[in-house]
């Protein structure tokens, strides 16, 4: 499809020559928001002195590129008016072949960004989820106005869901273990944990990994008096409740997972809680396929079932299962959350 050509790193120009175009014509949503002024709280833009490269430019217009035409095309075949499960399904598989890239967050200083030009295993998940909830909350305003949809607009759900209780606080304030981002998010409505009542078992979580190796993270390196306040989120995630699907029962458990269910790969590595994450597709003969950003494939990739996926892992031990709620429903369902504990 097209849309497939078009999500490849540093094809901007090159797009633009082909389909006789200019600029002004494709970014008319995004444009002006992929480059905010200085007035903006939330930026996508370098906010620091020195001037940016042609490489930073170049990434911020694809970007930009990318994100318009995948709303285009999620317009055009109404993906936004489908259940946000389906949704996000639709999205996802936009995104596939588009190469795997770690560490586009590890900016300094602490900025919310989204980098579209190559995905890792979370923020393929996380622009996923964050283009699909703005289109649930968008959904009636694009039936009369299909520019009603900006980078800002996804730009400020994606601020909801990767800090802690949605606010930006510098570096510390990222949901860096997939873990807290599972309690975190739950208490925000934005995903149901469905793995205790799958049948989970209570996962003992003891994460430890950045506080005890730094010298990995960057911002630590630079900032190390950060070190023992990670340390201290540490130990408030070890000291909550978790739960986990081994891999003997994830099988079993397939049928009742849905398209654009979020799955977090549970690890016996030291110091972690989850390897891995991604989310499933359930094909036309009910298979519940694994989509993610694959570090060994190097591409967003659809993959074999859950459950044979894990089978191939020697340190995948099973799953946590996250289902996306409507934005539109979040308060019910929060207030769900609360009644049953």
């Amino acid at each position: 499809m097209s849309y497939m050509l078009l999500i490849t790193a540093g094809m901007v120009s090159v797009s633009l020559v082909l389909f006789g175009i200019t600029p002004s014509l494709i970014m008319q949503r995004s444009w002006k928001l992929a480059f905010p002024d200085s007035s903006s709280t939330i930026t996508v833009a370098d906010t620091t002195a020195e001037p940016k490269t042609q490489k930073q430019v170049d990434k911020e217009l694809n970007t930009a590129y990318i994100f318009d035409h995948v709303i285009e095309e999620m317009i055009k075949r109404e993906y936004h008016t489908l259940p946000i499960g389906e949704c996000m399904g639709k999205i996802g598989s936009m995104f596939i072949g588009t190469r795997y890239v770690g560490g586009t967050l590890e900016l300094q200083p602490e900025r919310c960004i989204i980098d579209l030009n190559g995905l890792d295993c979370v923020t393929f998940f996380e622009n996923t989820l964050n283009i699909a909830r703005t289109a649930k909350i968008k959904e009636h305003e694009l039936a009369a106005n299909q520019n009603a949809m900006t980078f800002k607009d996804v730009l400020y759900q994606l601020e909801i869901t990767r800090y802690r209780d949605g606010n930006m606080d510098g570096y510390t304030s990222r949901l860096h273990y997939t873990s807290e981002w599972i309690i975190d998010n739950v208490k925000k409505g934005v995903v149901k944990d469905l793995t205790k009542d799958l049948g989970g078992k209570p996962f003992p979580v003891k994460v430890g990994f950045m506080s005890t190796n730094p010298q990995y993270y960057p911002q630590l390196v630079t900032e190390p008096t950060l070190v023992r306040k990670i340390q201290g989120i540490e130990e408030q995630i070890n000291a909550q409740k978790h739960w986990y699907i081994p891999n003997a029962q994830v099988k079993d458990i397939e049928s009742k997972l849905q398209t654009g269910d979020i799955i977090a790969i549970a690890t016996n590595k030291a110091g972690l809680d989850y390897s891995h994450t991604g989310m499933i597709i359930k094909n036309a003969k009910g298979m519940a396929l694994f989509l993610h950003a694959s570090s060994g494939k190097k591409r967003v990739y659809l993959d074999k079932r859950i459950s044979s996926y894990l089978a191939e892992s020697s340190t995948s031990i099973g799953i946590s299962v996250l289902r996306p709620i409507d934005p539109n429903h979040e308060t019910d369902a929060t207030s769900e959350e609360d009644s049953e504990n």
